[in-house]
């Protein structure tokens, strides 16, 4: 099953002033659920306020899951961030996801790389700076 999904990125940083949308996104409509604007303006509450209502409505969804660890991962909530990353992992069905940049990757996989980038604090935010960004369909 091929789904693009929109979770913060698992690439390199993009030099871009918040709340810029990365030029890869322009022009592409994303499902409201996905909380991209919110994580984009670095609305971190309101990210993590619609994300858990998309849980709640699809608790296995892995772009939901793969998106609210992000947010909070980039406010510091370590722990929340690394157990949504595993839940991901430990899904039965594998997801495929495509980021902006047109790579596509398991959403085990991409789970796995945030986890990695989690250790290495890549998900906080420094000014001036934001996510690449991936679409789900």
């Amino acid at each position: 099953m091929f789904i693009t999904a929109l979770a913060l990125s698992l690439g390199a940083s993009a030099q871009l002033s918040a709340p810029s949308t990365p030029p890869a996104m322009e022009g592409i409509e994303w499902p409201g659920e996905l909380a991209v604007g919110p994580l984009l303006a670095r609305r971190h509450d309101e990210a993590i306020s619609l994300l858990e209502q998309a849980r709640r409505d699809n608790p296995n969804d892995p772009a939901v899951l793969i998106n609210l660890g992000i947010a909070h991962a980039q406010i510091g909530q370590d722990q929340q961030a690394r157990a949504l990353f595993s839940a991901v992992l430990g899904m039965r069905a594998e997801m495929d996801l495509a980021t902006s940049g047109g790579r596509v990757a398991d959403s085990r996989q991409i789970a796995r790389r945030a986890i990695r980038m989690l250790d290495h604090g890549e998900f906080r935010l420094k000014p001036g700076t934001a996510n690449q960004l991936t679409l789900r369909d």
